[in-house]
């Protein structure tokens, strides 16, 4: 699970930011929190902003993150690792990018990190907390001058000269069957991250699995419940076995048929991309990795979830990761919208909901509503209308529109 994401010298992040899933002190929906082996972490969190705020930047820089982690070990030497630093400044340009994140993993805290550009890796680092007050020990160093490995890293000894400067000491220690490297590199690679807009080469992972899979009867169920849900309109649905027939349609969609009197006389079938609503067809291509991670706890990001959803959906999506009945396993979603119905404190606490705002300079700013603070010092109370002050522009993070 996510604890802490920080990123800084990327894209529109010019100075280090961090997305912090921890709870903090408030006090309300407490029942929705997480807590797994003494520590207490949301199940989700909102990002709002204007547009071009860094909302999609901060979802690109996990997405970043995870790429280089997931590729280095296949990379040659002079591939590039195709890093955008933050461009306005002289200064930055020519400093490499900054990546953390803070995991918790069979009941242990690991923090790993590392410095980039577009070329080499400057600085790596990779320490772990066994326990929540216990002392963090560093398991490993790395600067350009070289790597240092401390005692309880072993599996690392010996690989030090095997990396390479565009590459990752992680990766090169999982590729030798690390067993820390391969936990860490397995829990980053389970983070799914998409568009909530360009979204319909999902719609084949939802197909295998509800055809191809071992447990494809089970999985089709709980697709098909996952679709009732939202009431989108057809009974049931069925995935041609033809697979090129499968990628024509995506799937069959049964309605009832009805007399005049709005009787059900029969029943028949259409193509969904054809026939179906664009909010419907996302739903579809959606709902076998919403389902998936949920059912293995890990973390889902998401771009624009709410586009061509009606803001229930949006809202029903987001309460199976919120409630523990339908997230037992402690999955978490984070995702950014324009969508202000979301902005009420019986759907999020205030430690949920994130804000992106550009500062005089064009470089972003990310801050909690949670540690938002008013003119006069005060913290935001609970029983304030969060979306009438959002967009009343008390928080920030909204465009200014010229007359």
């Amino acid at each position: 699970m996510i604890i802490n994401f920080t990123v800084g010298n990327y894209r529109s992040f010019r100075d280090k930011k961090v997305l912090s899933m921890e709870v903090t002190a408030i006090k309300e929906l407490n029942e929705s929190i997480i807590e797994r082996d003494g520590y207490k972490l949301l199940p989700s969190a909102v990002i709002y902003g204007a547009n071009s705020s860094g909302k999609s930047n901060l979802l690109k820089a996990i997405g970043k993150f995870r790429e280089i982690i997931s590729t280095s070990s296949k990379l040659n030497s002079t591939d590039k690792l195709n890093i955008t630093p933050f461009l306005l400044n002289p200064h930055t340009v020519q400093e490499p990018s900054y990546f953390e994140i803070e995991l918790l993993i069979n009941k242990q805290i690991y923090t790993y990190g590392f410095t980039a550009d577009n070329q080499k890796v400057y600085e790596e680092w990779l320490y772990v907390k066994k326990g929540k007050n216990k002392k963090e020990i560093c398991l490993f160093g790395r600067i350009e001058e070289g790597i240092g490995i401390g005692d309880e890293y072993s599996e690392g000894v010996g690989l030090e000269e095997k990396v390479r400067d565009n590459g990752l000491f992680l990766s090169t220690v999982d590729s030798f069957n690390g067993e820390i490297a391969g936990n860490i590199i397995s829990a980053i690679n389970s983070i799914a991250i998409i568009s909530g807009i360009n979204h319909e080469s999902l719609s084949t992972f939802t197909n295998k699995l509800c055809t191809q899979a071992t447990f494809s009867l089970e999985f089709q169920q709980k697709v098909q419940g996952f679709l009732n849900s939202m009431n989108v309109g057809f009974t049931k649905f069925e995935i041609p076995k033809d697979e090129k027939l499968a990628e024509e349609i995506k799937a069959y969609t049964i309605h009832h048929l009805y007399n005049d009197e709005g009787e059900i006389i029969g029943e028949t079938r259409f193509s969904m991309k054809e026939h179906e609503s664009s909010g419907t067809n996302k739903l579809f291509d959606l709902a076998a990795l919403v389902i998936g991670q949920l059912d293995f706890g890990y973390p889902l990001i998401v771009d624009e979830l709410d586009s061509k959803l009606h803001p229930l959906l949006t809202q029903h999506i987001i309460k199976l990761f919120n409630n523990p009945k339908t997230n037992p396993k402690g999955a978490q979603l984070i995702f950014a919208t324009h969508d202000t119905n979301l902005l009420n404190v019986k759907t999020f606490r205030r430690d949920q909901i994130w804000f992106t705002e550009k500062d005089h300079s064009e470089a972003t700013d990310l801050y909690s509503l949670a540690e938002f603070r008013e003119p006069e010092g005060n913290k935001i109370r609970k029983d304030r209308s969060f979306e009438k002050d959002y967009i009343n522009g008390r928080y920030g993070a909204i465009p200014y529109i010229k007359d």
